[in-house]
C-alpha cells in the first residue's frame, strides 16, 4: 500500500482542476497522504492530471527519485497520459494497492560541452532534445556524429534526437516515424530540410550522438521535451546517450498501446467487403 503520492496538475485548466480534486478525494479516501507542488524524497508515485506537457515537467524529476507516473488526461492529445477520466478510479485503485502494471521507458542524457569541453548544462529527456534555429535566423548546419564516427552536416531548420516515446511527438509532425515504445532506439529527424536526401535515422538506444552547429552567429536554440531550454553559443557541443535506467511510467489498466494509438491518431477499423 502506498502511503504519499504526489498530485501534479495542469496549470489554469478548470477541467484539470475538478479531475484533480476527484483524485485527491479518492486518495485521501483510501488514507494516502496528498503532496502537491515539488515532488519530495517521502513521494512514493506521482499522479499527473492534464495533457503530455504536464507529465513531461515533471518526468526528469520521477526519472530521478526513480517513482512511478500515472498521467490522468485532462489536456489535449495525450500519448502519455493515457488513463482516462472513465477508468481513472480503477487505475487510481491499482496504484494505492501497488498492484500497476509498469512501463519502463528509456530517457536520454543531453550534455551541453563549451569551445574547451568543459561541462556547461545536463538534461534528461523522456521525448526528444531539439536543436533550431531562431525565428528571423536563416538556414543553419549542424555536423552531427554517431560513435565518433561523422554521419553528415543537416542543413535546415534544426534536428531533433527522439526516443521510441518521443516519436509521436515533435518527430512525428516533422516526418519521422512512429516507433514501439519498447524499442530503446534512437531517432535523428531533421526539420525542413534543404536536402531532399535528408531523411530520418533510426539509430541504436546505445549510440553517442554528437552535434554541433557551424554557423551560430545565427540564434539557435536547445529544447528539452518542450519544457527547458538555452541559446547556444559558437563552439558549443551537444552530447546525447542514453541515459542510465527507466522512466517509469504506469499503464492503463484497460487500453493497451495500439488502442491508445488508434484512438489518438483517428484510425479507423477496416470494413469488410460484402
Amino acid at each position: 500500500m502506498l502511503k504519499r503520492i504526489n498530485l501534479t496538475v495542469k496549470q489554469g485548466s478548470k477541467r484539470a482542476d475538478e479531475v484533480a480534486q476527484r483524485v485527491k478525494t479518492f486518495l485521501e479516501d483510501n488514507n494516502v497522504e496528498v503532496s502537491e507542488g515539488e515532488i519530495s524524497p517521502s513521494d512514493e508515485a506521482v499522479v499527473v492530471v492534464g495533457g503530455d506537457g504536464t507529465l513531461l515537467h515533471v518526468a526528469a524529476k520521477a526519472f530521478e527519485r526513480q517513482i512511478p507516473l500515472l498521467g490522468i488526461n485532462a489536456g489535449g492529445l495525450g500519448f502519455l497520459t493515457e488513463v482516462h477520466t472513465d477508468e481513472m478510479n480503477e487505475a487510481l485503485e491499482h496504484l494505492v494497492k501497488g498492484s500497476f502494471e509498469l512501463d519502463k521507458r528509456m530517457v536520454l542524457c543531453v550534455e551541453v560541452l563549451d569551445k574547451n569541453g568543459q561541462l556547461v548544462q545536463k538534461y534528461t529527456a523522456l521525448n526528444e532534445a531539439v536543436i533550431t534555429k531562431g525565428a528571423l535566423s536563416k538556414i543553419i548546419r549542424i555536423d552531427t556524429w554517431v560513435q565518433d564516427s561523422f554521419l553528415t552536416t543537416y542543413r535546415g531548420d534544426g534536428l531533433i534526437i527522439s526516443t521510441a516515446t518521443g516519436s509521436t511527438g515533435y518527430n512525428l509532425s516533422a516526418g519521422g516515424p512512429i516507433i514501439h515504445p519498447g524499442l530503446e532506439v534512437m531517432v535523428l529527424t531533421p526539420i525542413c530540410p534543404f536536402a531532399l536526401s535528408a531523411r530520418p535515422l533510426i539509430l541504436s538506444g546505445s549510440s553517442k550522438i554528437r552535434v554541433e552547429v557551424q554557423n551560430i552567429q545565427e540564434e539557435v536554440c536547445l529544447d528539452i521535451d518542450g519544457q527547458i531550454g538555452m541559446h547556444l553559443l559558437k563552439g558549443y557541443v551537444i552530447r546525447v546517450c542514453r541515459e542510465a535506467g527507466y522512466l517509469k511510467l504506469i499503464k492503463s489498466p484497460s487500453r493497451d498501446y495500439f488502442t491508445i494509438l488508434r484512438e489518438k491518431l483517428g484510425w479507423t477499423r477496416a470494413i469488410p467487403l460484402p
